[in-house]
């Protein structure tokens, strides 16, 4: 996950005019270009869909107030499957909340999110907020993060509803002492803003720093912490944990590094008996730390690397989580592909079958198809649609379909 004060803009200049060069067979179209300004800018959150319309968020643009970056401080925005988009909101930072960089909730009717920044107490550019929106732009901040270490600090992640409350996590703060600003909690919310501290990391075997967010499997959160947990790497390389609701956190898996998958900063998805991710380091290929992993994991946690990605023309960095179609999962991976317009390729979609082949389906090139994919993608009614944080007609990122 970028960091909330240095963001990864993905504007990459040499390559800025180069027409999309699609692989064989692949049909990607840009359903919508960003412009920078009032309509938002860089999303870095995935999309919903929510009776026919998507639904979104960009980590600046909106225009609303200044005091952020010259864009604005982002947006929440609603866009047709044919193109046409509309900012249902734009944040202010101050109390309000500023550059949200998840997906949205759909929880009756009305839409919930986090912002990494804004809501006022002790952090420089705010602790982070808890929203919500309705589709006609009515906005509410639940929940301002203070920045006292016990309750929590900076939620990255998007929440899930279970028992008929919201569940997140956030990448610092909690009781423990380990981190100089906490390691990390699991927090519950009423949508009355009623907040509790369900869970404090401690960086050590039970895992820390969590910044994806959370899964409900009958009545079980499972998720994933990118340090903590064991393995070779410095602070540790991650686990995947399970937790009742109450607060008993157990760790299913701490992965190894090295071969092993490290440092996930993506949830899980359920499939049959186990658990799917995605880490952006970690694997067998000879990039910085690995060029990432699919992995499996069951609740047993009997783990399995299904597929290490490669340098080169394969994908590498997958950072958004998976979803299935049919009999194989897709995905998408920040760099890697054949896009020479960016220094280690504009990322890839890719598709992977439970047996681990891999296939590259489309490469980004860092033109007015997009650059950066950093989200998962969504299924609706058979067409895949994804967003890229970067590049663009504009330079400031894309909304785009695919049809597998």
């Amino acid at each position: 996950m970028p960091s909330h004060s240095i963001r990864i803009v993905g504007v990459v200049l040499a390559g800025f005019l180069v027409a999309a060069v699609p692989a064989r067979g692949a049909t990607e179209t840009v359903v919508y270009s960003f412009k920078g300004g009032a309509d938002g800018a860089y999303p870095y959150g995935g999309l919903i869909d929510a009776g026919g319309t998507l639904y979104g968020t960009t980590d600046a643009g909106g225009e609303q107030s200044h005091n952020c970056r010259p864009s604005g401080c982002g947006t929440v925005f609603s866009l047709t499957t044919g193109g046409a988009e509309n900012v249902v909101y734009a944040f202010e930072r101050g109390n309000d909340g500023d550059g949200p960089l998840t997906s949205l909730l759909n929880f009756g009717g009305t839409l919930y999110g986090t912002t990494a920044g804004g809501g006022g107490g002790t952090c420089s550019g705010g602790c982070g907020t808890v929203f919500s929106v309705t589709t006609g732009g009515v906005e509410n901040i639940l929940y301002a993060f203070k920045g006292n270490i016990d309750r929590g600090i900076k939620p990255y992640a998007g929440l899930i509803a279970a028992g008929g409350k919201l569940y997140g996590t956030t990448t610092s703060g909690g009781a423990s002492t380990t981190c100089d600003s906490g390691c990390g909690t699991v927090f519950s919310l009423t949508t009355a803003g009623k907040e509790k501290v369900v869970y404090s990391f401690q960086q050590g075997s039970d895992g820390g720093e969590p910044s994806a967010g959370l899964i409900d499997e009958g009545g079980i959160l499972y998720g994933t912490a990118s340090e903590g947990g064991g393995g070779s790497c410095e602070g540790g390389c991650g686990a995947v944990f399970s937790m009742t609701r109450t607060g008993a956190e157990k760790v299913v898996y701490a992965f190894q590094g090295g071969t092993d998958a490290q440092e996930p900063t993506s949830g899980l998805f359920n499939a049959g008996a186990r658990f799917f991710g995605v880490s952006a380091l970690g694997g067998s290929a000879n990039c910085f730390k690995g060029c990432g992993v699919v992995f499996s994991v069951t609740t047993a946690g009997v783990e399995k690397v299904i597929y290490s990605f490669k340098s080169g023309t394969d994908g590498h960095t997958p950072n958004g989580p998976l979803i299935e179609v049919g009999d194989k999962f897709y995905g998408t991976t920040e760099s890697g592909g054949t896009g020479a317009s960016c220094s280690g390729g504009c990322g890839t979609i890719f598709s992977v079958a439970k047996s681990g082949a891999e296939k590259v389906l489309y490469s980004f090139q860092a033109g007015s198809d997009g650059c950066e994919p950093y989200a998962g993608l969504i299924n609706v009614g058979g067409t895949l649609y994804g967003t890229t944080a970067g590049c663009g007609a504009n330079g400031y990122g894309t909304v785009f379909s695919f049809k597998p």
